[in-house]
């Protein structure tokens, strides 16, 4: 079954096309929380780290994850930021290929992802060097001075596809690491993570994962690496034994080592209740539902909109689970959007993107949201006076 609108809170006459930015609330959640917080927290108090499972959550939740982007059990766990498991997988792969000093990423990349790099090369000061190409020329960049191919799978303004099997083959024939950012991709669309034999790879879970604001990132080491990376984040719930107490730190033989604070815990509950939403859901169906609904979508607006330019490819398999449109105006008009119950977002410097996540969106939203989107440049609602103030997050 695909199609769960009925199980998500999602406001009455609301198209929701921003899942690629933030998911909805699964109904499940309020209640799983609300038992998390008194009959767990509330009264078995400490004790809920052994008696309600919390400490057992980043390994448990990692492998349900692990059934959806193609992975083994064993080699994800769940916690901290995206940006911290960016971190973390960047630099164990520097460890690995401590003779190179170039790593590669392109200019598509999500900005955080290049900022965490910035900064642990500044951190190290051994002269690496992060060189960004264009998306489509990655592939003849990865030469023998690269240590690092690092590469968000779906790009986060365009919905670009990069090849993941093929990208990762090329950096492994030039022996270079891979890490690969799955923020745009895992719940959207199908990920061999095993098939694709890559090294490392990190997400967050509040996108397509339906897991809310601020819900844990998860990070995947390929299983014959797991014990032999080296963390650079050294937390205590990364020690073989932090019960021990012991004042030097020695990294845990399974994928535990790439934990580092304390668990979410009401965060990982409400991941618990998105992640149910996907146990029958067969992600190959899932994706051919979502072309449909984008393929939809272009069809609708470039024949009704005239002014929009299609910013992401126009062949289905070049693209993700979004759409995006290029306008000069276009963040006046996705607030326009918003105002009549069509939500998108903006990404600068004119792009209005629009996620289609098959779990809540039909064929029938689709149109709704063309004919609101149709009539709001038609009549230049967008040029009211109250859509051009831009907000603090867009």
């Amino acid at each position: 079954m695909i199609y769960k609108k009925a199980q998500f809170d999602i406001p009455e006459n609301l198209i929701y096309l921003d899942g690629n930015s933030l998911g909805p609330l699964p109904k499940a959640v309020s209640a799983k929380i609300t038992q998390t917080v008194e009959s767990e927290w509330g009264t078995q108090l400490i004790r809920g780290w052994n008696d309600c499972g919390w400490m057992q959550q980043p390994r448990q939740l990692g492998d349900r994850i692990a059934n959806i982007v193609g992975a083994q059990a064993g080699t994800i766990v769940l916690g901290d930021t995206l940006s911290i498991k960016v971190y973390q997988a960047v630099s164990a792969a520097l460890t690995m290929n401590p003779q190179r000093r170039v790593i590669l990423s392109d200019t598509g990349n999500f900005p955080t992802d290049l900022y965490m790099v910035q900064g642990l090369i500044n951190s190290l000061d051994h002269g690496y060097e992060l060189k960004t190409v264009a998306p489509q020329d990655v592939a003849g960049a990865i030469d023998e001075q690269v240590a690092v191919v690092m590469l968000t799978q779906v790009d986060y303004r365009t919905g670009r596809i990069h090849d993941m099997q093929r990208i990762t083959e090329l950096t492994h024939k030039a022996g270079a690491i891979s890490v690969w950012d799955l923020a745009h991709s895992a719940g959207a669309i199908p990920v061999e993570l095993t098939h694709s034999a890559c090294d490392f790879a990190v997400g967050c879970t509040y996108k397509y994962l339906n897991a809310g604001p601020g819900a844990p990132a998860f990070i995947y080491v390929r299983p014959d690496l797991i014990e032999t990376i080296t963390p650079a984040l050294s937390g205590w719930l990364g020690h073989q034994a932090p019960f021990a107490f012991e004042p030097n730190y020695t990294p845990a033989p399974t994928i535990d080592r790439m934990r580092v604070g304390t668990p979410s815990v009401l965060q990982m509950a409400a991941l618990s209740c998105a992640l149910d939403l996907f146990d029958d859901v067969d992600m190959q169906a899932l994706r051919q539902v979502s072309v449909q609904l984008t393929e939809l979508f272009i069809e609708q607006v470039e024949a009704r909109c005239p002014e929009l330019s299609l910013a992401s490819p126009r062949d289905a398999q070049d693209r993700g689970s979004q759409v995006s449109f290029g306008f000069e105006h276009g963040y006046a008009v996705v607030q326009a959007l918003i105002d009549q119950g069509v939500i998108g977002d903006f990404r600068a410097p004119n792009i209005m993107r629009f996620g289609f996540t098959p779990l809540y969106i039909s064929t029938d939203d689709v149109i709704r949201a063309v004919d609101v989107l149709e009539s709001i440049l038609k009549d230049k609602i967008w040029k009211d006076p109250k859509y051009q103030t831009v907000k603090a997050v867009t």
